[in-house]
């Protein structure tokens, strides 16, 4: 989990209280802190949205939170991950969990470091209630470097 913190402080790919329309919308916002960090391609963008329009969105965690990603070979160049909070929540279309608020893009160059490293940093981190209520009321780095902290 430490690793995650680190990661998005060094990146800085975080994008606290962002606007969004639609989910295409959020996702893009994720997607584009990681072009920007040049651990992805921006195909990946399109990937994702392709995936989930076939798929539906199987990324959504629980109430409020999303971890898009798309494969390894869709243009991830490097491990990563990107930290989004919604002023407004979008509805993702998954009715049980929408609408969402929280969404950390994950970028993983293979498939064991998805699932065994990654998939299970991101799950850990957002599985404390006291955590995701302090994530949805940063405005600032400070306040999630001070959550991070808490780690």
């Amino acid at each position: 989990m430490k690793t995650l913190a680190k990661q998005l402080l060094t990146l800085d790919s975080i994008h606290l209280q962002a606007e969004a329309a639609d989910w295409k919308e959020a996702v893009r916002l994720g997607v584009d802190l990681l072009v920007r960090a040049d651990t992805v391609e921006p195909r990946y963008y399109d990937a994702i949205i392709k995936m989930t329009e076939e798929l539906g969105p199987w990324y959504v965690l629980a109430p409020g939170m999303a971890m898009p990603h798309g494969r390894p070979e869709e243009g991830v160049k490097k491990n990563s991950f990107a930290l989004v909070t919604l002023k407004t929540p979008v509805n993702f279309g998954e009715p049980d969990n929408d609408p969402i608020d929280i969404l950390i893009t994950l970028a993983a160059t293979d498939a064991k470091t998805m699932t065994e490293e990654s998939i299970v940093a991101v799950a850990t981190f957002l599985d404390d209630e006291e955590r995701i209520r302090r994530l949805r009321a940063a405005k600032t780095r400070a306040d999630l470097e001070a959550i991070f902290a808490d780690l």
